[in-house]
């Protein structure tokens, strides 16, 4: 009998494996325990895209993965995280056109049995806007540094630290004190990035710095766009996983945390998701009702239009199915939680997301895909 197949795709700034670092380390694991759990065999597959470049770019190499590994027997999933979750979406639909390179290259969305997308921006996201102002850069910047110092380091050096904790209090406007945080950290980590010894850093900073046509795409008015042309392929089944992360004030959350490096992690994550909570009646990142009634559902009460994942509006990650919806921050649901069972918290949100409530994810995940198949 010919294996299940399940490829993963990664969101922005996301990779396969860097620094000897595994994205979706615990989900491959995960997913791999249940199958053989079930006497199942598996075959999970990363595609490595490019971190920020197009849906349609990174759509076009997920393709490619699949035609070159798939074979000619056995169903086919494809488990998308954030951005993932669209170049999943795309290319599932019946109409997609990918360029000519990949014409001939799609016959394998027969077996495709399922699209799962994990804390997927459907319907955009605000910070994605915001990336594009120049205070925007800056934050973008302090995002991919975060990332760097996390897989080179394990921590940030104790210069930068230091700076963002001294300009605590200067002001008592949220996002003002935030970004005049992250101003703090530009010259110190412009070092450290410039520094980065390894080769699979560097070509990965260098894509980063390259092309950033996908954050363009993330928008709320893009994403507008992409619901209009993009199709739901009938034969599969769609399914999805969303979270939000806590709010609270920059002070106390920052005084809560005991290391440099929370502290760091914490403010940016808490300017990211300001940024996010910010509302445009005309290009609101959520469907028709706002998902009123999904939440009442699935979670007993209906969260402010202002709830998260720090990234992603929680509204906007609705498509399909849902299999889980709760509280976790942007890379909590892909095994990037605080503990030893998860990978270093990238994101200190104070969600309080564990081993627990992942397994409970992967469990649905697992099942989602299996009713596709029956």
């Amino acid at each position: 009998m010919a294996p299940t197949r399940v490829y993963l795709t990664p969101g922005m700034f996301g990779f396969a494996r860097l620094a000897a670092y595994d994205y979706f380390g615990h989900v491959a694991r995960g997913l791999e325990r249940r199958f053989a759990v079930r006497g199942r065999s598996v075959e999970v597959r990363v595609c490595e895209v490019h971190p920020t470049a197009s849906v349609r770019r990174r759509a076009a190499k997920l393709a490619q993965l699949v035609h070159a590994t798939s074979g000619d027997a056995g169903p086919i999933h494809l488990i998308g995280h954030s951005t993932g979750g669209l170049d999943a979406r795309l290319v599932a639909s019946p109409s997609v056109h990918l360029g000519d390179a990949i014409e001939g290259r799609l016959g394998w969305l027969e077996r495709l049995r399922s699209v799962t997308s994990i804390n997927a921006p459907h319907y955009g996201t605000p910070l994605a806007t915001f990336f594009a102002t120049a205070k925007g850069q800056q934050l973008l910047y302090a995002v991919t540094a975060l990332t760097v110092t996390a897989l080179k380091l394990g921590a940030p050096p104790l210069s930068v630290a230091s700076a963002l904790l001294a300009a605590l209090g200067k002001t008592g406007d949220v996002l003002g004190l935030e970004l005049a945080l992250i101003d703090k950290l530009t010259e110190p980590v412009a070092r450290l990035l410039d520094d980065a010894a390894s080769r699979d850093l560097r070509d990965w900073l260098r894509q980063v710095r390259d092309d950033q046509g996908g954050v363009v795409q993330l928008m709320p008015e893009a994403m507008d766009l992409f619901q209009a042309g993009v199709e739901d392929r009938p034969s599969a089944r769609y399914q999805f996983v969303a979270s939000y992360a806590p709010r609270g004030g920059v002070r106390d959350w920052v005084s809560a945390v005991r290391s440099p490096w929370s502290a760091v992690s914490a403010v940016i994550f808490r300017t990211m998701q300001t940024v996010t909570a910010r509302h445009d009646e005309r290009y609101p990142c959520a469907p028709r009702d706002g998902g009123s009634a999904l939440f009442a559902r699935t979670l007993g009460h209906v969260p402010e239009r202002s709830a998260s994942d720090g990234v992603v509006p929680l509204a906007s990650q609705i498509w399909g199915e849902p299999l889980w919806v709760g509280q976790g921050d942007h890379l909590d649901i892909v095994g990037h939680f605080p503990g030893p069972e998860g990978h270093n918290d990238w994101l200190c949100s104070g969600s309080h997301f564990d081993l627990a409530r992942f397994d409970v994810v992967m469990n649905r995940v697992v099942e989602g895909m299996l009713q596709a198949e029956s």
